[in-house]
């Protein structure tokens, strides 16, 4: 079915990321990594070492510097495979995008001097206290996808002073933190539905000192980074995370509809005479899947047309984000939870590959750039022209 597939754009083959042989061991360790709940040692070295987790930083930090549809393309190239390690990918991504509101020196360090991971939560769940060139950060976070294979973590916390929360006219004031392996210590926690291979454990900071040129403060997040020349992108961080999340709904969609192609062609349903690929109603079903899946490329894609080139700015462009993200997510799981019914009792099975796209489908919806709640949001900024995070 390649000429549905979306096809890689030539600006990944001329960053030298041959994506068959990725594919091919990405392949051949996913049920290990969904067993084991984390991906592989071998898998994540050679991503790494083909530098996609760096696609999206600046080539002053020795990144790829890809442009973002391309940089989607390959993220969902890489779900077809196995959305545990495409998920990762996109997080590393999302937390790239602070090497341009980093000073450079830092940015240098943690995105070049250091060769593997950055893991990290946005959730400001730790204080972070202001003492002399710096904080002392003290939390407890969650969700650290590719925490088995990082070198450091980015975190967010509550700035305080004395012990109290610094209050601004927006809430109480966010840091963005940077803080190295040896500073902080992971709890083995994910055991989860779906996404197994991620191994996005929690994680806790004890009373560690981050120096201010490892942090970054919150409401700078909000607006684009501020211009420099080695700035990969303009766009937002805020508004840049549903770039990276949406494509891997994608490739699990697309890996579901793949996957019961080749199952539907010997299976006969209990008490039938011929095979699924001839029944009339799996082919409307399916056509109706595959328009989805082609649909919701082009939704999230206009809305990176959108980013990068015409201009729009602030509330008009985060909901614009928002909607394209939520909707793409949305009908990724409506296609997977389509070829999960047609195929009967055979998805039930765990080690099944349908089994598994439903199971992650249904975990990767759960994050909050893809959630049904923006859709929410945003038709709460069409009627009232006030965009919300949550109510």
């Amino acid at each position: 079915m390649s000429y549905i597939q979306r096809p890689l754009k030539p600006e990944v083959q001329d960053q030298l990321i041959n994506v068959e042989p990725l594919h091919q061991i990405i392949n051949e360790y996913r049920d290990k990594g969904d067993k084991d709940r984390r991906t592989p040692a071998a898998v994540m070295d050679a991503l790494m070492e083909a530098g996609v987790h760096r696609i999206w930083v600046s080539k002053a930090f020795g990144g790829a510097h890809l442009s973002l549809p391309s940089g989607m393309a390959l993220i969902e190239s890489i779900a077809r495979q196995d959305a545990s390690v495409a998920w990762q990918m996109g997080v590393q991504g999302a937390l790239s995008r602070l090497s341009d509101y980093l000073p450079e020196s830092s940015a240098r360090h943690i995105f070049q001097d250091h060769s593997r991971l950055i893991v990290g939560v946005v959730a400001p769940s730790g204080k972070a206290e202001r003492v002399g060139g710096g904080f002392l950060l003290k939390g407890r976070w969650s969700f650290a996808s590719g925490s088995a294979h990082a070198d450091w973590l980015a975190c967010a916390a509550v700035v305080t002073e004395k012990g109290q929360p610094v209050m601004t006219d927006a809430g109480p004031l966010t840091q963005m933190l940077f803080v190295p392996k040896k500073d902080y210590r992971l709890m083995d926690d994910w055991y989860t539905t779906g996404l197994r291979g991620t191994g996005s454990n929690s994680f806790e900071v004890n009373d560690v000192f981050v120096p201010d040129e490892f942090t970054i403060p919150g409401p700078d997040l909000l607006a684009p980074p501020p211009e420099r020349p080695s700035r990969a992108f303009g766009i937002g961080y805020y508004d840049f995370g549903p770039f990276t999340s949406a494509p891997t709904t994608l490739g699990i969609a697309q890996d579901a509809l793949e996957s019961f192609r080749e199952m539907a062609v010997s299976k006969v349903p209990l008490g039938g005479k011929t095979p699924l690929r001839q029944s009339h109603t799996v082919h409307e079903k399916i056509g109706y899947a595959w328009s989805l899946l082609l649909s919701s490329r082009l939704l999230i894609e206009n809305a990176a047309s959108h980013a990068i080139q015409d201009g729009y700015s602030g509330q008009r462009l985060s909901a614009l984000i928002r909607l394209s993200a939520s909707t793409t997510a949305r009908n990724a799981k409506k296609i997977v939870d389509i070829v999960h019914t047609l195929s009967g009792a055979t998805s039930v099975y765990e080690g099944d590959r349908l089994e598994k796209c439903f199971r992650d489908i249904n975990t990767a919806v759960k994050h909050i750039t893809l959630a049904p709640a923006s859709i929410e949001m945003v038709g709460q900024f069409i009627m009232e022209e006030e965009l919300l995070i949550r109510r």
